[in-house]
Protein backbone atom coordinates (compact mmCIF):
# COMPACT_ATOMS: atom_id res chain seq x y z
CA UNK A 1 0.00 0.00 0.00
CA UNK A 2 1.31 3.43 -0.94
CA UNK A 3 2.04 5.98 1.73
CA UNK A 4 0.21 9.25 0.99
CA UNK A 5 0.71 12.82 2.18
CA UNK A 6 -1.56 15.83 1.82
CA UNK A 7 0.54 19.00 2.13
CA UNK A 8 -1.25 22.32 1.91
CA UNK A 9 -0.90 26.06 2.29
CA UNK A 10 -4.01 27.88 3.46
CA UNK A 11 -4.25 31.62 3.96
CA UNK A 12 -7.86 31.86 5.14
CA UNK A 13 -8.80 28.32 6.15
CA UNK A 14 -10.69 27.32 2.98
CA UNK A 15 -7.84 25.22 1.58
CA UNK A 16 -7.25 23.75 5.04
CA UNK A 17 -10.80 22.43 5.12
CA UNK A 18 -10.42 20.87 1.67
CA UNK A 19 -7.05 19.37 2.67
CA UNK A 20 -8.50 17.82 5.81
CA UNK A 21 -11.32 16.23 3.82
CA UNK A 22 -8.89 15.00 1.18
CA UNK A 23 -6.58 13.49 3.81
CA UNK A 24 -9.53 11.60 5.26
CA UNK A 25 -10.70 10.31 1.87
CA UNK A 26 -7.17 9.41 0.69
CA UNK A 27 -6.21 7.92 4.07
CA UNK A 28 -3.24 10.27 4.05
CA UNK A 29 -1.07 12.06 6.55
CA UNK A 30 -1.64 15.81 6.72
CA UNK A 31 1.03 18.55 6.69
CA UNK A 32 0.48 22.30 6.70
CA UNK A 33 2.92 24.40 4.67
CA UNK A 34 3.35 27.20 7.20
CA UNK A 35 4.94 30.54 6.37
CA UNK A 36 7.66 31.57 8.82
CA UNK A 37 5.94 34.96 8.86
CA UNK A 38 2.16 34.41 8.95
CA UNK A 39 0.05 36.42 6.52
CA UNK A 40 -2.10 39.19 7.98
CA UNK A 41 -5.33 40.36 6.36
CA UNK A 42 -3.42 43.37 5.01
CA UNK A 43 -0.77 41.03 3.53
CA UNK A 44 -3.50 39.19 1.64
CA UNK A 45 -5.20 42.26 0.16
CA UNK A 46 -4.88 41.51 -3.54
CA UNK A 47 -6.32 44.93 -4.41
CA UNK A 48 -3.32 46.64 -2.78
CA UNK A 49 -0.34 46.49 -5.12
CA UNK A 50 1.95 47.04 -2.12
CA UNK A 51 0.54 44.18 -0.03
CA UNK A 52 2.90 41.32 0.77
CA UNK A 53 1.01 38.83 -1.39
CA UNK A 54 0.95 41.24 -4.35
CA UNK A 55 4.69 41.87 -4.08
CA UNK A 56 5.48 38.15 -3.75
CA UNK A 57 3.34 37.21 -6.73
CA UNK A 58 4.91 39.88 -8.95
CA UNK A 59 8.38 38.46 -8.18
CA UNK A 60 8.67 34.99 -9.75
CA UNK A 61 11.81 34.42 -7.64
CA UNK A 62 10.00 35.08 -4.37
CA UNK A 63 10.34 32.16 -1.96
CA UNK A 64 8.64 32.91 1.36
CA UNK A 65 10.33 31.00 4.16
CA UNK A 66 8.46 28.03 5.60
CA UNK A 67 8.55 26.41 9.04
CA UNK A 68 7.72 22.91 10.30
CA UNK A 69 9.67 21.17 7.57
CA UNK A 70 9.08 17.48 7.00
CA UNK A 71 11.87 15.10 7.97
CA UNK A 72 10.33 12.03 6.38
CA UNK A 73 9.10 13.03 2.92
CA UNK A 74 11.21 10.22 1.49
CA UNK A 75 8.70 7.80 3.05
CA UNK A 76 5.81 9.02 0.88
CA UNK A 77 4.89 7.67 -2.54
CA UNK A 78 2.12 10.15 -3.33
CA UNK A 79 2.02 13.81 -2.32
CA UNK A 80 -1.04 15.98 -2.82
CA UNK A 81 -0.06 19.67 -2.79
CA UNK A 82 -2.85 22.13 -2.04
CA UNK A 83 -3.12 25.89 -2.16
CA UNK A 84 -5.48 28.78 -2.83
CA UNK A 85 -5.27 30.21 -6.34
CA UNK A 86 -3.51 33.58 -6.27
CA UNK A 87 -3.24 35.62 -9.48
CA UNK A 88 -4.41 32.52 -11.45
CA UNK A 89 -1.59 30.32 -10.15
CA UNK A 90 -0.05 28.79 -7.03
CA UNK A 91 1.33 31.16 -4.37
CA UNK A 92 5.12 31.41 -4.37
CA UNK A 93 5.23 29.64 -0.99
CA UNK A 94 4.32 26.48 -2.93
CA UNK A 95 7.58 26.93 -4.86
CA UNK A 96 9.40 27.13 -1.54
CA UNK A 97 7.83 23.79 -0.60
CA UNK A 98 8.57 22.15 -3.95
CA UNK A 99 12.21 23.25 -3.82
CA UNK A 100 12.70 22.13 -0.20
CA UNK A 101 12.31 18.41 -0.97
CA UNK A 102 13.31 15.70 -3.43
CA UNK A 103 10.21 14.50 -5.29
CA UNK A 104 12.11 11.97 -7.38
CA UNK A 105 10.04 8.77 -7.67
CA UNK A 106 6.94 10.36 -6.15
CA UNK A 107 3.60 11.13 -7.72
CA UNK A 108 2.55 14.73 -7.03
CA UNK A 109 -1.05 15.86 -7.41
CA UNK A 110 -2.05 19.51 -7.07
CA UNK A 111 -5.37 20.64 -5.65
CA UNK A 112 -6.65 24.13 -5.01
CA UNK A 113 -9.45 26.33 -3.84
CA UNK A 114 -10.43 29.58 -5.50
CA UNK A 115 -12.94 32.37 -5.40
CA UNK A 116 -13.24 32.44 -9.18
CA UNK A 117 -10.27 30.95 -11.03
CA UNK A 118 -9.77 27.40 -12.21
CA UNK A 119 -6.65 25.32 -11.51
CA UNK A 120 -5.46 24.84 -15.10
CA UNK A 121 -2.88 27.65 -15.23
CA UNK A 122 -1.53 26.73 -11.79
CA UNK A 123 -1.01 23.14 -12.96
CA UNK A 124 0.67 24.29 -16.17
CA UNK A 125 2.96 26.62 -14.21
CA UNK A 126 3.95 23.90 -11.71
CA UNK A 127 4.66 21.39 -14.48
CA UNK A 128 6.78 23.96 -16.32
CA UNK A 129 8.70 24.96 -13.17
CA UNK A 130 9.29 21.37 -12.01
CA UNK A 131 9.40 19.24 -15.19
CA UNK A 132 11.11 16.29 -13.49
CA UNK A 133 8.21 15.76 -11.08
CA UNK A 134 5.69 13.03 -11.90
CA UNK A 135 2.61 15.28 -11.94
CA UNK A 136 -0.97 14.03 -12.14
CA UNK A 137 -3.88 16.24 -13.15
CA UNK A 138 -4.99 18.60 -10.42
CA UNK A 139 -8.45 19.45 -9.23
CA UNK A 140 -10.23 22.47 -7.83
CA UNK A 141 -11.86 21.37 -4.58
CA UNK A 142 -14.31 24.21 -3.94
CA UNK A 143 -17.35 22.70 -2.29
CA UNK A 144 -16.65 19.23 -3.67
CA UNK A 145 -18.77 16.55 -2.02
CA UNK A 146 -17.11 13.67 -0.20
CA UNK A 147 -18.41 11.30 -2.89
CA UNK A 148 -16.91 13.38 -5.71
CA UNK A 149 -13.61 13.60 -3.83
CA UNK A 150 -13.59 9.82 -3.31
CA UNK A 151 -14.29 9.31 -7.00
CA UNK A 152 -11.42 11.65 -7.97
CA UNK A 153 -8.95 9.97 -5.60
CA UNK A 154 -9.91 6.48 -6.76
CA UNK A 155 -9.60 7.54 -10.40
CA UNK A 156 -6.02 8.68 -10.04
Amino acid sequence: MKKVLVAYFSASGVTKTAAEQLAEVAEADLHEIKPAQPYSDADLDWRDSLSRSSIEMKDKNSRPEITDKLNDIQNYDVVYVGFPIWWNTAPTIVDTFMEAYDFNGKTVIPFATSGGSDIDKACEDLKAAYPNVNWKDGKLLNGVSKEDMESWVKGL
